[in-house]
């Protein structure tokens, strides 16, 4: 099968998912509005750089190996609300370019599934560069497509409805996104599935292993707009009242000028390990040193790291959305909070030190259940059956 991807060529998700097909034998091409890097066996490689990116041009790599090089993404922003806030209003005014150039790759590449992963902004790209082209159009829907992106601007409302009507099989990572695609305009009777984002947890990598003996909570989710890390901080000093010991890691945050901040003002730097990004394997040992890992977030929906921290045996605690209650039972197999109250995540976190059972009880659950709902050669073979069933029923549908 001949496959272009739409997708952010950084991303851990994308690659993860991407690389199964590859290793299958398929045809695979990528096209990335960001510079990036793989070691994937790639067909071809383009890059559409926007003005967010360095080049603002487009470049592409014919070989079966991803080696070229590429400058990180310019101009540093201030917060990554401020950099969401930029990007709903400004990159729509560079869909059109986007779209032709992806437009003038599909017709040299006459693709036989083009899977574009997320709406903003490859989604919305591959609904408009198809225009009269008769190519199965699969979107997949992550996290905060809906939540957070489709209603910050009418732009975006009118672009993320858009590519719902124009897109022909859909892929979520949880039932509520399902929902709401319905809601802004997919069809119920196209095909549908939902499976984990990142094509779920490679066991190899995420395992758990004993129970640590020093009390370690780990925050993997980084600075993004919707993740609230003020509330993170805040609730450190609180924990550490009570319990002087406890340490925090928290992967991708070094150097970060708003941890620095909040290392400083509430003088918890002794106990907070701000890490650069890890690697997979590098996630999965950081994983295994903790008890406790916290998603603690105001728009989300299947957090990949928070199922990769189950698998190794983590205490999940995460803010109480609709989409992660699909995973998470209050009391049961984990605890849910109010994302913006620091003292009822301190308080969580404390219960959780103080319940070993409560702990070794999850733990079990959250093991069969990333086996019977997550494993990713289950999720992937899904994944694949689903391609094949796009690849082989739809033309038919969209003549």
């Amino acid at each position: 099968m001949r496959i272009l991807f739409i997708a952010d060529g950084r991303s851990p998700i994308a690659i993860n998912w991407i690389r199964y097909f590859a290793e299958m034998g398929h045809e695979i091409h990528l096209f990335s509005l960001y510079p990036c890097r793989t070691n994937l066996r790639l067909k071809s490689s383009t890059v559409f750089s926007t003005p967010l990116t360095p080049s603002g041009e487009t470049r592409k790599i014919e070989t079966n190996s991803n080696e070229g090089k590429f400058a990180s993404i310019h101009g540093v922003l201030t917060t990554p609300r401020l950099r969401t806030f930029l990007r709903h209003w400004l990159l729509p005014f560079t869909f059109p370019r986007a779209s032709q150039a992806l437009h003038r790759l599909i017709l040299q590449i006459q693709p036989d599934l083009i899977h574009s992963m997320r709406i903003p902004y490859e989604g919305i790209i591959s609904a408009l560069a198809l225009k009269d082209e008769k190519h199965p159009l699969l979107v997949s829907v992550w996290g905060n497509d809906f939540s957070l992106h489709a209603n910050s601007t009418p732009f975006m409302n009118y672009y993320t409805r858009l590519t719902l009507t124009r897109t022909d099989a859909l892929h979520t990572d949880c039932y509520r996104d399902l929902k709401l695609a319905q809601l802004l305009g997919y069809e119920v009777n196209k095909p549908s599935i939902i499976l984990p984002g990142a094509g779920g947890i490679q066991p190899d990598i995420f395992y758990a292993q004993g129970t640590p003996s020093v009390p370690v909570v780990i925050n993997a989710r980084g600075f993004r707009s919707y993740v609230r890390n003020d509330t993170f901080f805040k609730a450190i000093p609180l924990v550490l009242k009570q319990k002087e010991n406890t340490r925090f890691i928290c992967p991708a945050m070094a150097g970060e000028p708003q941890a620095l901040s909040w290392l400083s003002r509430l003088n918890i730097a002794h106990a907070v390990n701000l890490l650069p990004v890890q690697t997979r394997i590098q996630m999965g040992n950081c994983f295994r040193q903790a008890r406790i890992a916290l998603s603690i977030t105001e728009h989300d929906g299947t957090p990949n790291t928070l199922l990769e921290a189950m698998a190794c045996g983590c205490f999940p605690i995460a803010g109480d959305l609709e989409s992660v209650r699909e995973w998470i039972t209050p009391g049961i197999n984990g605890l849910l909070i109010d994302p913006s109250d620091s003292q009822a995540l301190s308080n969580a976190i404390l219960h959780t030190l103080d319940n070993v059972d409560l702990c070794t009880h999850a733990k079990d659950i959250n093991s069969n259940l990333i086996a019977e709902r997550a494993s990713y050669p289950k999720v992937m073979k899904l994944a694949f059956e689903f391609y094949n069933n796009i690849h082989t029923d739809l033309p038919e549908i969209i003549k």
